[in-house]
């Protein structure tokens, strides 16, 4: 809330590097998650100061991030900006989850515009395009990076339009999210570990914990139930056999989320033991960029010089709902 995170304009920087005592460039999707943590801590404790830091974020998305000819939120406020695939339903969740609490009519209406762009130009067959060009909607090439290419992570993203199902009713919204999940699963078997490189394979983690959130509203079906029972016990081990070399805040908290809310039997050894490692992420002093934000992660002992808003929103809400034993409904995780 007042780490400088967020800029005068309500946007919110990729994150602050801390060697360099700099903010990085305002992301859009940053602020699609800052609007969705607020609200978050809105709910829980009921302080109207991160309802209006969540009302700025979210109206500099809607009036300024917004191409309004184009429908869509691109990636940065740079002309011809691409537009991400992941990004657009991040922003679209941070919408929702303020329309939620704050009934205004600007957020659901550009959430829903950006959501139905999102089905009719990233969706190609089979595949969803990860990024699309700027004003051509042409795909970029695809490239063998987990973020350049379609897979099984973009289901969170895909979130998006089961909740602008929820919210409007439109079936359509649902059945870009049941194909988006189908998809999703046939492709999740081989996504782990898909990389040689150890540090490379934590980040491909981060990516495949987003697969374990997007399936929460299809939690209970068996299929869901079977790709939990092997792809979060994969993910766990995956994180304990890298983690003394490098370990990501981010999964950390993704994999205990997954846990809290997937509906399997928790480990509560595992997840004490993924809490923790959630909380020596915090700094507990240094300026005020610093004090109690996230790192990004650590290699070895050494935090990483990276105090990332994402890695805070995520840790925060896995300590949260560990400690409260009160886990947030599916549409408000961040």
């Amino acid at each position: 809330m007042h780490s400088g995170i967020q800029e005068p304009s309500g946007g919110v920087a990729r994150y602050y590097l801390a060697a360099e005592g700099r903010n990085l460039p305002v992301s859009t999707e940053i602020t699609g998650y800052f609007v969705s943590a607020l609200v978050y801590l809105f709910e829980r404790t009921g302080q109207a100061e991160f309802l209006d830091a969540a009302t700025r974020a979210a109206q500099f998305l809607t009036r300024q991030g917004r191409n309004r000819e184009l429908k869509i939120i691109p990636f940065e406020l740079e002309p011809n900006s691409p537009a991400y695939f992941f990004d657009c339903g991040i922003i679209v969740r941070g919408l929702l989850a303020l329309y939620a609490v704050d009934k205004k009519d600007e957020y659901l209406e550009v959430a829903a515009e950006c959501g139905r762009t999102m089905g009719q130009r990233f969706r190609s067959g089979r595949d969803i395009h990860p990024i699309l060009a700027m004003p051509t909607f042409a795909p970029f090439p695809y490239e063998k990076r987990w973020s350049r290419e379609p897979g099984c992570f973009q289901l969170k993203s895909a979130l998006a339009w089961q909740n602008l199902f929820v919210v409007t009713g439109e079936t359509q919204f649902r059945d870009w999210y049941e194909h988006a999940l189908e998809i999703a699963i046939e492709a999740h078997l081989t996504f782990l570990p898909g990389e040689e490189n150890r540090e490379r394979v934590m980040d491909r983690l981060h990516a495949y914990s987003y697969f374990l959130e997007g399936m929460l509203p299809a939690a209970q079906r068996p299929v869901a139930i079977a790709a939990y029972q092997s792809g979060l016990p994969k993910a766990a081990a995956l994180l304990r056999e890298i983690g003394p070399t490098f370990r990501r805040s981010d999964v950390c908290a993704q994999i205990l989320r997954a846990r809290l809310h997937c509906g399997l039997p928790l480990d509560q050894a595992a997840a004490a033991e993924e809490a923790a490692w959630c909380r020596s992420f915090q700094y507990s002093s240094g300026d005020q960029m610093h004090c109690n934000g996230f790192s990004f992660g650590s290699k070895g002992t050494t935090l990483l010089p990276f105090v990332n808003p994402v890695s805070a929103a995520f840790c925060m809400q896995a300590i949260d709902e560990w400690e409260t034993g009160q886990p947030a409904a599916e549409s408000r995780l961040i």
